[in-house]
């Protein structure tokens, strides 16, 4: 007998045990079935699991669209409020325009009117005025200063208010001009 033809059934050597072997065909078929069977249930779950994954990729997604849509509708209509604010201002300015014989009274009224029209606008679109009276302290945020004069009041504060600015909720629209005192000269 050579070498290749050595029995198959062979004790171990050096005190090792043989791995268990099944005894009989139907045996190694019930384990074949038993394997098969895990098999597909776990072929099974990845396939769920894939689905899942697939769906939640999708909800996902849809969200993200819906969130890029609804920026951009507000970016489109987020002045829509201001704007219908606006409208009765400028009613009432054309409607003055429109009046051939006015006397300065009367305009001086209409104007006065439309200017509260506008204030009540820019309150409820939170619109405020940034006018600092003299002597207040200098805020580069809310402030620009034009010039620095000498005055007889503290360095860095306001001397003479040059123009009203304007912020929407916390942040400064338009800073207001203003001299600011560069302390007695």
């Amino acid at each position: 007998m050579t070498a290749s033809q050595e029995p198959v059934d062979q004790a171990p050597e050096s005190g090792e045990q043989a791995p268990a072997m099944p005894a009989t065909v139907e045996a190694l078929q019930a384990e074949l079935a038993a394997v098969r069977a895990e098999l597909e249930a776990a072929q099974a779950t990845v396939t769920a699991q894939q689905d899942q994954l697939l769906r939640t990729r999708a909800d996902a997604e849809n969200v993200r669209r819906r969130a890029q849509d609804d920026v951009s509708k507000a970016r489109k209509f987020g002045i829509e409020s201001f704007a219908e604010s606006l409208v009765p201002v400028k009613d009432s300015l054309e409607a003055a325009l429109a009046q051939p014989d006015q006397t300065l009274e009367a305009l001086r009224e209409g104007v006065d009117v439309t200017l509260k029209q506008l204030t009540g606008a820019f309150e409820r679109n939170l619109l405020k005025e940034i006018a600092p009276a003299q002597g207040d302290k200098f805020d580069p945020h809310q402030h620009q200063a034009i010039s620095s004069v000498p005055s007889d009041q503290p360095a860095n504060t306001v001397a003479q208010l040059l123009q009203k600015g304007y912020a929407i909720a916390d942040r400064t629209l338009r800073p207001a001009l203003v001299m600011v005192s560069a302390g007695q000269g």
